[in-house]
């Protein structure tokens, strides 16, 4: 027979093993930015991290010196998520986040990350396309961009709706982002920033906006085919209308004319007569006197 004893302290390893192997189970959070992770310099930003509805802790980590530390934490039952807020942003809140929860069955795991980035610490870079902002579907767009007065390391684009492109390396004070092929959802506003390796979340303010919109060229072709096939009917039924006016006219202007000629004619006709029957009774009379 086994011992109380040994039975009760396997009974506790086992819960212990059980709980130990149940917090790696935990769902992992989720972390995004309000209103979003690119901010410009002295703004509001706010860190949502998202857990269970039986969290009742919060950390908020960045990544410093190769380590995450931790930032702020929130303690509150049954939270389902924390909202951590940065009242004015700068150069030392930029960087790389990520959250844990805690419930009663221990520590969450990390996943989702988030890139907090602050703008406007140097002057703006300038954006323009190398053709017209229109681009044909499946063709490739050329976007260039760069600063007058700094020789930034890296320019990023961005697109709105927080769309960030892969940075393109600078080697000098300007240089081009390539797009394509182009589909419809390339069509928005671009802006583009500079920035240093050695501080990759510490940009510049914004340069000017630049509005890209993807057209189909081929559908645009066949509308105007259909729209110059649909000019050169309407104008051979105009020509057409107007052909028959003029017949219609010409009938009527003839029928007319041979009217008064029949008119004329008859009423000579009738003159003659007249002038023949007047004239035997005049010779007549001249007779009898």
């Amino acid at each position: 027979m086994v011992p109380k004893g040994t039975n009760l302290l396997c009974l506790v390893l086992c819960l212990g093993q059980r709980i130990q192997g149940q917090k790696w189970n935990l769902p992992f959070p989720t972390i995004s930015a309000i209103p979003g992770s690119v901010v410009p310099r002295n703004e509001t930003v706010t860190v949502l991290c998202k857990g269970t509805p039986e969290s009742y802790l919060y950390h908020l980590e960045i990544l410093r010196n190769s380590e995450y530390q931790k930032v702020d934490e929130i303690l509150g039952f049954q939270k389902e998520a924390a909202e951590f807020t940065i009242r004015s942003m700068d150069a030392n809140s930029a960087g790389h986040y990520r959250c844990r929860y805690k419930d009663y069955k221990g520590w969450s795991g990390h996943n989702d990350t988030l890139d907090l980035v602050v703008t406007g610490f140097y002057d703006k870079p300038f954006l323009s396309a190398d053709q017209d902002h229109l681009v044909a579907l499946g063709e490739n767009v050329s976007l260039w961009r760069g600063s007058a007065s700094i020789p930034f390391d890296r320019f990023s684009l961005t697109k709105d709706g927080g769309v960030d492109l892969p940075p393109h390396q600078n080697e000098g004070h300007q240089g081009n982002f390539t797009l394509g092929p182009v589909n419809h959802h390339f069509s928005g506003n671009y802006r583009c920033y500079g920035w240093y390796n050695a501080s990759p979340n510490v940009r510049s303010s914004p340069s000017n906006t630049l509005e890209l919109v993807v057209t189909d060229t081929m559908n645009q072709d066949y509308v105007t085919e259909d729209l110059i096939r649909m000019s050169v009917a309407g104008l051979i039924l105009v020509a057409l209308l107007a052909i028959l006016v003029e017949d219609w006219h010409s009938r009527r202007v003839l029928h007319k004319e041979d009217r008064q000629d029949f008119t004329e004619m008859s009423w000579s006709k009738r003159k003659c007569q007249t002038e023949w029957t007047l004239e035997p009774a005049s010779n007549g009379h001249q007779a009898d006197t």
